[in-house]
């Protein structure tokens, strides 16, 4: 039986050098798998080619914009999904979706083993290896960036001694890694933490110290957690996050600059730009302030952190984390209403608030004429709440 080894290809240069490589290692052939998940920037059948001039014996491409946003990226939006409390998740959403579309590529195609083109030192290693051993555990897993020590100098050696189509020099300064719900920048002077990032970094948004663009007021609607319409009109989540990538761009929202705790046991610091995504999450968790009731809220938002690095952790299918995706759809039925945000010179700031699924109520929540709130019952709820303090207290300081 000849081995065939179904790669993530993304057209760059580690995963162009790997199909030659990988070809004479295992003496077998190469099935080049490219998904697009909207990063843009590069014709995907200019990939596909590159890919079969490097030597592959199949180049598939996958459309799945609709499906990364959908089953990736809207999941995220209901969990408020952010490691750290700041990272939306961008490149670890993609990497369980192109795990999937490899796994059927391994099926339909007779794969043998499957490669990937990431180091030792980075996540997305875990995220696809794990990723295939709960969905494909007979598959042989190749790594030569990470196994085989390929540096970015050999790798450029090897494409030029082989006459691959690469368009990489040893001059280009960053590694990005970039999809529909944001972007990636890491290496170079970056790794310098006293440096500051450069305009040349940033691709998505505006520069928001510029404070050239008037603001601009947006309504967003969501049903049961899920944006539907952006200014009254109907969008998929894919239009969404494509129309608020568009505008929250424009005024210099979701620009991040963080060191990061990687799972390996590094940090690293890293600069991430997801308008889009850092936009409609804010809406998203503003409309739950309104319509989630509290004990539930306050749980959610331990889940929310659990949640995201258990994804940012490459544990997408794991059981803790169906578990608690099981959680947050339960909790986001009755998540429907608007959203008004304005956003200007980087800052999104919520302006106005209407549900039909409201919790708030006027006549509990106001100080004015027609308060039906009974005040009277306030004096023996605040004594019988702190009682198991009050007595604590007593014990242990002889008050």
């Amino acid at each position: 039986m000849t081995n065939r080894v179904i790669l993530a290809y993304s057209g760059g240069l580690d995963t162009t050098v790997a199909i030659p490589y990988l070809k004479d290692m295992t003496d077998g052939e190469v099935v080049a798998v490219s998904i697009d998940v909207g990063q843009g920037g590069e014709d995907m059948e200019s990939v596909r080619q590159r890919a079969l001039d490097a030597g592959a014996v199949e180049a598939v491409v996958v459309d799945a914009k609709d499906e990364f946003a959908e089953e990736y990226c809207l999941p995220t939006i209901k969990a408020n999904g952010l490691y750290m409390k700041q990272y939306p998740l961008v490149s670890a959403l993609s990497r369980p979706l192109i795990v999937k579309h490899m796994t059927e590529a391994a099926k339909e195609f007779g794969g043998t083993h499957v490669a990937h083109g990431c180091t030792g030192k980075g996540n997305d290693q875990v995220r696809f290896e794990v990723g295939f051993a709960n969905t494909a555990p007979d598959l042989k897993i190749i790594a030569p960036a990470r196994d085989f020590a390929w540096t970015r100098d050999k790798a450029i050696a090897f494409a030029e001694e082989k006459g691959l189509p690469i368009e990489q020099s040893k001059s280009s300064p960053f590694s990005i890694d970039q999809n529909l719900f944001g972007r990636a920048i890491e290496t170079g002077y970056l790794e310098d933490l006293w440096n500051a990032p450069t305009k040349d970094v940033y691709s998505y948004t505006e520069d928001p110290t510029l404070n050239f663009n008037s603001p601009d007021e947006v309504i967003i609607s969501f049903e049961d957690g899920k944006p539907t319409a952006i200014d009254g009109k109907p969008v998929s989540v894919l239009e969404a996050i494509e129309e608020m990538n568009r505008r929250a761009g424009a005024q210099g929202i979701g620009r991040l600059d963080m060191v990061e705790d990687r799972l390996v046991g590094i940090k690293s610091r890293e600069i991430y730009e997801a308008p889009g995504a850092i936009a409609i999450m804010i809406a998203h968790a503003a409309l739950e302030d309104v319509t989630v009731e509290r004990e539930l809220a306050r749980y959610k938002r331990q889940v929310e952190g659990k949640w995201a690095e258990l994804v940012y952790d490459g544990l997408w299918f794991s059981p803790l984390k169906r578990a608690l995706d099981t959680f947050i759809e339960e909790s986001q039925k009755g998540v429907s209403g608007d959203i008004r945000m304005v956003m200007h010179a980087g800052n999104c700031n919520v302006n106005g608030r209407r549900s039909n699924t409201s919790l708030y109520d006027f006549n509990l929540a106001t100080y004015d004429e027609g308060d039906t709130f009974d005040q009277t019952l306030a004096r023996g709820f605040v004594e019988l709440h702190g009682l198991s303090s009050k007595m604590a207290a007593k014990r242990d300081f002889n008050l």
